[in-house]
């Protein structure tokens, strides 16, 4: 399946586009578009004749009427925190949706908000909290992440075990259809049993079925107490177990659940400054627990449980509980840094994948042993969501081996994993999306059926395919 093509944009569409977005609408500015052209890994980099940058949605629906009528591609774009490439055109006009960054309301009564798509999830934390409440999405890259980009890509994060992905958090959008058309389906409702549900058409299509400008996302009552530990285990099973103790010992108020390798640690504490080895027995495998609820001390009591328990069998060999606010985020800066502190390590083959809870360690035990004994020498590093079997298996080179001669192999070493993932019953991409980078090998994967009902959806929305041409089926 090759990409279409990306026609050249006409100087008269630039300059009626310029015209209806006015002073500030637009840039043509090298320094200003070098940022959006680039993935934040440069792995992935790009060219756009203009970028787009409305404040409102009736000026995103003018840009895409107007693409849509002179057959001009566009690519929308979010906070660029992207790992598959969808963001980045090759091309196509740039829409940016980073001057639409209202709150336009906060309901306690209703627990929801509606913010615009260039809210970042911080900004959406805030308000939130302003309002005695909270949105529990959380990313490592929340201060960039917008929400317009984490609702068209279905994101997931940290919470997914008790609150679910984007796709859960959602309770009504706005959007522009590609041929320019507003829907406004911003309804606060958690019933409304009428028909076709519109707006899960567009979570986690990439932007390929239109544009978001807004969302009503579900707000939660603040927490009175929270516990955050790292504890050490021997090995995957170990990991599996002790969630489901977890679990029962808590009645479902485990908030997340996450796996570290002893290679990712390492790297964390090699390459990123502040970060320090959590446990000094050095375990060779982490997990970072964290339990909330709405009861003052309650967390913290059954954290203790939970860790009596497991050390009595033998499910750890070793735990800390952070003891103020400042340790626990120092905990998470151990979790959530592990992408960066690969980047010095030079290149790494990337793998968001998911498979059933109870897989995990089978999946990361075979995909081991296939992967060093096809590529002697690789570091392995697999670390991420235990409670939704999500698992970020990453691949580092040998060290001393040149970066390039690694890159050559990504794609056989991808094959590897994502048969094993398929094998398993699983999925080659829990929350990243497919982009640029995915979409022709999970084409690959898909049955007949599920393609050709993907492409009937696509075309009727979109049947000049301006939409994010090069992403998707």
């Amino acid at each position: 399946m090759t990409a279409p093509a990306i026609p050249p944009v006409s100087a008269d569409v630039l300059a009626r586009l310029k015209a209806l977005l006015g002073e500030g609408g637009w840039s043509q500015d090298p320094d200003r578009l070098a940022p959006k052209l680039v993935e934040w890994r440069d792995r992935w980099s790009g060219t756009t004749p203009l970028l787009a940058l409305p404040r409102t949605t009736r000026e995103v629906a003018a840009v895409i009427g107007l693409c849509a009528e002179a057959g001009v591609a566009v690519t929308p774009q979010g906070g660029n925190t992207g790992l598959v490439g969808g963001q980045i055109p090759q091309g196509e006009i740039l829409l940016s949706l980073e001057r639409m960054r209202a709150v336009r309301d906060v309901a306690p009564l209703d627990d929801a908000m509606v913010v615009e798509a260039g809210v970042t999830l911080a900004a959406a934390h805030e308000a939130a909290t302003a309002a005695g409440r909270r949105f529990p999405l959380s990313l490592a890259s929340e201060g960039s992440a917008t929400i317009g980009g984490l609702v068209s890509t279905n994101a997931g994060g940290t919470a997914v075990l008790r609150y679910g992905t984007m796709r859960d958090l959602v309770l009504g959008l706005e959007a522009v259809l590609p041929n320019g058309e507003i829907w406004n389906g911003l309804k606060r409702l958690r019933k409304d049993n009428t028909g076709y549900d519109l707006k899960q058409l567009l979570i986690g299509a990439e932007g390929t079925l239109g544009v978001v400008t807004a969302a009503a996302l579900k707000l939660f009552p603040v927490l009175a107490s929270r516990a955050v530990a790292f504890v050490g285990i021997e090995d995957p099973h170990d990991a599996i177990r002790l969630l489901a103790r977890a679990k029962a010992e808590t009645g479902g108020q485990v908030e997340a659940f996450e796996l570290v390798s002893r290679l990712g640690v390492e790297l964390a504490g090699k390459n990123l400054p502040g970060v320090r080895e959590p446990l000094e027995s050095r375990p060779p495998w982490y997990a970072l627990i964290e339990i909330a609820s709405g009861e003052a001390g309650a967390a913290e009591a059954a954290m203790e449980r939970l860790l009596a328990a497991a050390l009595e069998e033998a499910l750890i060999s070793d735990a800390a509980v952070a003891q103020s606010e400042t340790q626990a985020r120092a905990f998470w800066a151990v979790r959530e840094g592990q992408s960066a502190a690969q980047k010095s390590e030079g290149p790494a083959w990337k793998h968001d994948v998911s498979v059933p809870v109870s897989r995990i360690a089978d999946f990361i035990e075979a995909a081991g042993r296939t992967l060093e004994a096809r590529f002697p020498g690789v570091r392995i590093d697999a670390f991420g969501h235990v409670g939704d079997g999500n698992i970020h298996y990453d691949v580092l080179g040998p060290v001393g081996v040149d970066g390039r001669l690694h890159n050559d192999l990504r794609d056989a070493g991808a094959h590897i994993v994502h048969d094993l993932v398929m094998s398993l019953g699983g999925s080659i991409s829990a929350e990243h999306g497919l982009g640029t980078m995915k979409t022709e090998e999970a084409a690959g994967y898909k049955s007949a059926v599920e393609l050709a009902t993907a492409r009937a959806v696509r075309a009727a929305l979109d049947p000049g395919r301006i939409m994010n041409p090069r992403v998707l089926f």
